[in-house]
């Protein structure tokens, strides 16, 4: 029988293909039985474990940073059990909590230290009405974070422009704190002064060496359809800013599924690259080197 690719890379050197950003929940079935939805947000996707590993082997995709999921809001009972089923396979990304009674400073301490947690989603929508991610709480956080020597990830959903400022505070006072920008940092090919503006600010915080930028969920920033090649200037100023070695793919699985399938989300890094053109060592460093060298330890054979 065939060796995949995947299983080529583990017997060789070269370096794995890892996912930087996808999430998992449970199927109807288990969210029944052990790991119920949070409510509200039952999901309108599969994006059970299972599918998740079937989707990863057809595309011969390594490894994966899993990040808590909305959908379970911060119960993560089930991405802590797929992290000790496959603990090779899958590094944890974990969903701060900004109670303002402070709780989630101690969450966040007992997912890196008991559960085995490596990173930690700053999503500012969850933070109370009114207040920033550059409140008490929220540099609480970042700093514990920094401590147990876990990154940051920032969801910007609503635009980098009203989030640009806490980040860079953030960077600012609490230099030893790793950051990850997830998505481009929402940044679309800009069609106006706005957008622009926004842009030039994602490039300006190559300048903070803490931070790490995900060329991920490729069909949320890009205004054309699969391979997504209108994301090719800005893949090209991203690097040229940051270097490779600071950008890693991800597909936004299971959103991804029905826009180009998985297997599509990792070609169009490829097929984006080879506009640019960037060369075979920088598309390393974005498909796995990047996460692997930030994650030490993780992803072995």
């Amino acid at each position: 029988m065939a060796a995949t690719e995947a299983e080529r890379r583990r017997d060789s050197s070269e370096t794995k293909i890892i996912d930087s950003h996808l999430h998992i929940w449970a199927s109807p079935e288990e969210a029944a039985d052990k790991y119920p939805y949070f409510p509200g947000q039952e999901p309108t996707l599969a994006g059970n474990l299972d599918f998740l590993i079937q989707c990863m082997e057809d595309a011969s995709v390594d490894g994966a940073l899993i990040v808590q999921p909305i959908n379970h809001k911060f119960d993560h009972s089930l991405v802590t059990s797929a992290l000790k089923k496959y603990p090779n396979k899958f590094v944890g990304c974990c969903l701060a909590n900004p109670a303002e009674d402070g709780s989630g400073i101690k969450q966040l301490e007992d997912l890196v230290l008991k559960d085995g947690y490596q990173a930690v989603r700053f999503n500012p929508y969850l933070w109370p009405s009114g207040q920033k991610m550059t409140n008490e709480v929220g540099k609480a956080m970042f700093s514990k974070a920094g401590d147990l020597g876990v990154p940051v990830g920032f969801m910007c959903m609503k635009g980098l422009n009203l989030h640009i400022s806490e980040i860079e505070e953030l960077c600012t006072e609490f230099p030893s704190t790793m950051v990850l920008l997830d998505h481009l940092a929402f940044c679309k090919p800009p069609m106006n002064d706005e957008e622009k503006l926004a842009f030039s600010e994602l490039l300006k915080l190559s300048r903070f060496s803490q931070v790490y930028v995900k060329f991920s969920a490729l069909f949320r920033v890009s205004r054309m359809p699969f391979p997504y090649q209108d994301l090719t200037p800005q893949i090209a100023e991203v690097v040229s800013s940051f270097g490779a070695n600071r950008i890693m793919w991800g597909s936004d699985f299971p959103y991804v599924v029905p826009e180009c399938g998985y297997k599509g989300a990792k070609e169009a890094v490829s097929l984006v690259a080879s506009q640019v053109p960037l060369s075979p060592t920088e598309l390393e460093w974005i498909m796995g080197r990047t996460v692997t060298q930030l994650f030490k330890g993780q992803w072995l054979p």
